[in-house]
Parts: structure tokens; sequence; C-alpha cells
């Protein structure tokens, strides 16, 4: 009874992480520059595998498959914000400009100064 829950549950955890992942990647097809392409593949895609790896900890019923999972959610939870704003940065500094439609831009002040 238990088990059909659980994997009731990861179906779920598991369709819901694919479209958020599927959102990602329509982000990333759609936004018209580099930095809302990453902030959709940033946010939405963490979500997505995030959900994946938590469907993939209530299906198995494996105590260390399940700690795997969990930490590989946590790590790609640390480590996404991260690494997307170091690649926002980088390209920024490196002359990539943001669309016309961006209406705030911070780091103008920066690099000039």
């Amino acid at each position: 009874m238990i088990s059909s829950v659980f994997q009731y549950v990861a179906g779920s955890l598991l369709i819901l992480g694919t479209c958020f992942s599927l959102l990602a990647a329509l982000g990333l097809l759609r936004f018209p520059d580099l930095y809302t392409r990453l902030h959709a593949a940033t946010k939405a895609g963490t979500v997505g595998a995030g959900f994946v790896l938590l469907a993939i900890a209530f299906a198995s019923f494996d105590l260390s498959v399940s700690l795997r999972a969990l930490g590989g959610v946590a790590f790609i939870i640390l480590t996404s914000p991260i690494a997307a704003h170091l690649l926002a940065r980088a390209a920024y500094l490196s002359g990539e400009r943001p669309s016309n439609i961006t209406v705030v831009n911070e780091l103008e002040n920066e690099k000039q100064g």
C-alpha cells in the first residue's frame, strides 16, 4: 500500500519536473538575449532537475540512492545561481549587451568607471 503511494508521488514529481524542464527549454528558444535565456535555464532548469531528483528519491526504496538524490538537489540549488551569475557577469564584461527591451542596467556604470 505505502509503496504504491510513493510511486504515485514519484510519478507526479517526475511529471512536474519534466514540465519545468520543458519550460526552461522553451525559455532558451524564445527569450531575446543571453541574460534572459540564462535566467530561464537557471530558474526553471534547477526546479525541474530538483523535482526529477526528488522523484528518484521517492521511487527508490534504497537509503543510499535517496541520500545521493537529495545531495544532488542540494548541490544544484547551491551551485546553479552562482554559476549563472558568474556567466552573466563575464558575458557582460566581455561586451555582450542586453537586448533593447532591458530597462535597468546596473552594470553599465560599473564597467565605465
